[in-house]
């Protein structure tokens, strides 16, 4: 909101980390040439939450670039710097370490913290039973007898779940209006269109996913363990929640008999990170390979413009892999 020098010209920050990813931003804005509400995101989920509430009023910037592996992140010293100077910051605890210091040591008077806006779970590398047993029923409340300070293995995926991500939308947009109290009715506005259109959506998910001939499907990284539990599908990842991990030879045996016991047709990979495992995977076990994005940022492989459109375009893979009726 106060009129300053806050961003570096755009050429110095694609090096920093701080190149302009949303429709908010500008050449202008990235000057730091605005009196808007200046918000500085963690990366793509959170800046399209702070676009969407922000409207017209807020200048977003996000400290991880498109394309850009999030969960690798590095805060330089620049960025630090100019974190001081924003009036509001948007993260995600749990998901970028780097990044969850920096804003802990940052003076920023508003730093919303996502994590908080719902319930998080742990999912692990999901798995379930052959005995009939609803795995998904039990994995998706593993977490609830734990006390709210512990936050190992919790899975911080929650925007793949469109009725998670609308009640973080309505924490943020609280957030917004206490901190910019002069367009509360402009951020309102904004929270609550967002959020019937994430209810749309989870409403075509829940009806594009009700009749399938199988409820298993393999990704690349744990990332969807709360879409599978909102829409009653088993999530098996080939590594854990950090996409980086290698599996073991015996977690990809394990899968490869899973495959045939569950009908699954597809090994999922996704856009930001090596495509190798889950490939060799499919070959070795006679699966075909599709794209399941996890929308940890867009870039030009990304299947939309948006949250929205890779969404669709990710229950429409589902829908093909899962033999929907």
């Amino acid at each position: 909101m106060n009129v300053r020098r806050r961003l570096i010209p755009a050429a110095a920050a694609a090096s920093l980390g701080l190149g302009a990813l949303t429709a908010c931003s500008s050449d202008s804005a990235a000057t730091g040439n605005t009196d808007k509400f200046d918000v500085v995101a963690s990366f793509y989920p959170m800046a399209f939450l702070a676009e969407q509430i922000g409207g017209a009023h807020a200048n977003v910037t996000s400290l991880t670039e498109p394309g850009q592996e999030p969960h690798d992140l590095e805060i330089s010293t620049q960025q630090r710097a100019q974190l001081e100077e924003a009036d509001a910051a948007l993260y995600l605890k749990g998901l970028q370490p780097a990044v969850d210091k920096a804003f802990d040591q940052t003076g920023i008077e508003t730093k919303i913290d996502a994590a908080t806006l719902t319930h998080l779970e742990d999912h692990g590398t999901g798995g379930h039973s052959h005995e009939g047993e609803e795995g998904h029923s039990e994995e998706g409340h593993s977490e609830e007898g734990h006390s709210e300070d512990d936050e190992s293995g919790r899975d911080p995926h929650v925007w793949l779940d469109p009725v998670k991500y609308a009640e973080i939308a309505q924490g943020v947009g609280k957030a917004f209006v206490k901190a910019d109290p002069d367009h509360a009715a402009d951020y309102k506005k904004n929270t609550e269109a967002l959020v019937t259109k994430l209810k749309g959506l989870d409403g075509d998910f829940e009806n594009g996913l009700k009749n399938t001939k199988s409820k298993v499907f393999f990704t690349n990284h744990a990332a969807f363990g709360y879409l599978a539990e909102r829409y009653g599908l088993t999530q098996e990842a080939i590594s854990g929640v950090d996409p980086d991990s290698e599996p073991s030879g015996a977690r990809v045996r394990e899968l490869q008999q899973e495959a045939k016991a569950d009908g699954v047709t597809t090994v999922f990979y996704e856009t930001l990170v090596s495509d190798k495992t889950a490939k060799t995977l499919a070959r070795d076990a006679n699966l075909k390979t599709d794209v399941l994005d996890p929308i940890e940022g867009i870039t030009d492989k990304s299947r939309g413009d948006d949250y929205f459109q890779v969404m669709e375009a990710n229950l429409k893979a589902l829908q093909t892999a899962l033999g929907a009726k």
